[in-house]
């Protein structure tokens, strides 16, 4: 079964989420940009205060989808030491990807935030969301950049999620919540009928929505 975009599989994962309960005081936070649809009807759907956790895939230098790792805001990196092995990347192609992507991050974070301060995640349950999870990569770097702002649970959705994915978050999430685990998997894309490019108008548009069916949340000082 595909989804017919990000809003409807957002949809569907809010009806996840609602079913699952326990998050009543929780705080949403997307990763954009395909998250951030996504994450918008799940956090209309409880109701909840909705944010961004900005993460950045590392690609493989020529083969951008195929990620070899992944860095988030507060400079957490994550990185497949097995997969950079086999694949031969030296340190300084690694370090090539990711100063790219740092700067991409640290642009993303201007453009959505619009100085705005992140939310405070000390002591609450958060929410990472994004569009599908195909390595895991890119949620491992999130997860492990809220936990480091202590907070006191984290739970992983996507509306799709590979068995290989699962296996990798199950010992740093939480909990890890999804509507579909197909196996084959091939590529988060090919389950959704529209796979359109998110755009930062869109994601910007989308937050500035959710301001207005919850309350923000304490930001940090």
């Amino acid at each position: 079964m595909t989804f017919g975009d990000r809003a409807q599989a957002g949809q569907q994962l809010a009806q996840v989420l609602f079913e699952h309960g326990g998050f009543a005081d929780a705080l949403v936070l997307a990763l954009p940009r395909g998250g951030v649809p996504v994450a918008f009807e799940a956090a209309r759907r409880l109701a909840l205060a909705l944010d961004v956790q900005v993460v950045r895939k590392l690609g493989v230098p020529g083969h951008g989808e195929y990620a070899f790792g992944a860095i988030a805001s507060g400079g957490v990196t994550v990185i497949d030491d097995g997969l950079v092995r086999l694949l031969g990347l030296s340190p300084a192609e690694i370090e090539a990807v990711a100063r790219t992507e740092r700067s991409e991050l640290q642009r993303r974070e201007r453009a959505y935030r619009g100085g705005r301060p992140a939310h405070d995640v000390r002591g609450r349950k958060v929410l990472l969301v994004d569009d599908g999870l195909a390595t895991g990569a890119t949620m491992r770097a999130a997860v492990r950049a809220v936990r480091a702002r202590h907070a006191a649970a984290v739970i992983a959705a996507a509306p799709v999620v590979s068995p290989e994915a699962l296996a990798s978050l199950r010992g740093e999430a939480d909990e890890v919540l999804w509507v579909q685990c197909p196996d084959p998997f091939v590529a988060v894309g090919a389950w959704y009928d529209d796979f359109s490019q998110t755009t930062d108008p869109e994601v910007c548009r989308l937050l500035a929505a959710a301001r207005e069916f919850a309350p923000e949340a304490h930001a940090m000082p």
